[in-house]
């Protein structure tokens, strides 16, 4: 009986005597996906009616930001741009002081999506991947219908597309399709129990290409469930000092518990890796749950050191009630000028 190592990335699980080799998910109603038209239909109908004029106003964004109108000046707080600081006055008033812009009116915005094994995985009717999709058609199409800018880099194994920014409402019909595409598989061998695990996803990777590419100021969403290779913290933290990114985390509640359905056979979805292990174990629960708890707290730490905002999406989560959530908490955090968590279970 193997050691609980972590919990595995996007795990499925299959009964004891399934004639394939490799687990399957057990049996669930079958999924009938939304055409692009028809889903995107559904949220101007449904999320975009109530959200227009929160998340983004007609004219202005929710915080004073870069632009050429100068608007006001005030201390310097952690975190903020250094460039921006006025040195005649920090020389006058013996206080650091920083200036601050009326926002420009247009807005680039960039979606890095993270499109990986792992994030194809939900224990009920919906997946995070799912999930993600609602999330990004509707913020990308709430800032288009303003005159915005929306681009994506997509992420599987590696980034293997990037769609420049765009204002249409064809371009998010574009950005939809290109989520759906299948992804390339990563090349590896059938998996076996005991084998050696391949390679996973490498966040970093993602981020450093978006860094290099993105040269104007914009507003960054990395919606991804950070079920990463380490080394993405450094990169997040350097785009969050000269963007205003917003960490999308989504989640499934099975990644925090593991079951109690007997011997099953359980695989990473991304690497190949595969353990056989006695789910009905309380002692092998227990250090399941202590094992995500401390990858929980890990990942937190890094997301709030990063100085980018976090939103949390959970797949049993309405999407509308989170957006509104975040809206609100958004202006709050305007006037704060700290970074803040946006726990999923917050209530409005």
């Amino acid at each position: 009986m193997p050691e609980a190592a972590a919990p595995a990335a996007g795990a499925q699980a299959a009964p004891v005597g399934a004639p394939a080799p490799a687990a399957t998910a057990p049996a669930r109603p079958a999924r009938t996906e939304e055409g692009g038209e028809a889903l995107l239909r559904r949220l101007e109908w449904t999320v975009l009616r109530r959200l227009d004029g929160l998340v983004q106003g007609d004219w202005r964004t929710l915080r004073r930001g870069h632009g050429v109108d100068l608007a006001d000046l005030r201390e310097y707080q952690m975190h903020d741009d250094v460039r921006h600081i006025d040195w005649n006055v920090t020389a006058r008033l013996q206080v650091p002081h920083v200036r601050q812009f009326t926002e420009d009116r247009d807005l680039t915005a960039w979606f890095l999506l993270d499109l990986s094994g792992s994030v194809d995985f939900g224990s009920a009717d919906v997946t995070k991947l799912a999930v993600s999709t609602g999330l990004v058609t509707a913020l990308a199409r709430l800032l288009t219908r303003r005159g915005n800018r929306v681009g994506a880099m997509f992420y599987g194994t590696r980034v293997d597309d990037v769609l420049p920014p765009g204002t249409s409402r064809l371009h998010v019909l574009n950005l939809l399709q290109r989520m759906r595409a299948p992804r390339a598989a990563p090349a590896r061998p059938r998996a076996k129990p005991g084998a050696a695990p391949g390679a996973g996803t490498a966040l970093a990777e993602l981020l450093a290409t978006a860094e290099a590419a993105m040269r104007r100021r914009s507003l960054v969403f990395v919606v991804s469930d950070f079920i990463s290779a380490p080394g993405w913290e450094a990169p997040l933290a350097r785009m969050a000092q000269r963007h205003d990114v917003v960490a999308v985390r989504l989640f499934d509640p099975l990644e925090m518990a593991l079951p109690e359905i007997g011997l099953v056979t359980v695989e990473d979805a991304e690497t190949g890796e595969q353990l056989f292990i006695d789910s009905a174990d309380p002692a092998f629960r227990a250090r399941y749950a202590a094992l995500a708890e401390a990858q929980e707290a890990q990942l937190r730490e890094a997301l709030a050191a990063s100085g980018a905002d976090t939103l949390e999406l959970a797949t049993d989560e309405d999407l509308l009630e989170a957006l509104l959530r975040f809206a609100d908490l958004r202006r709050q955090r305007a006037r704060l000028k700290t970074p803040a968590r946006y726990p999923t279970h917050l209530k409005r």
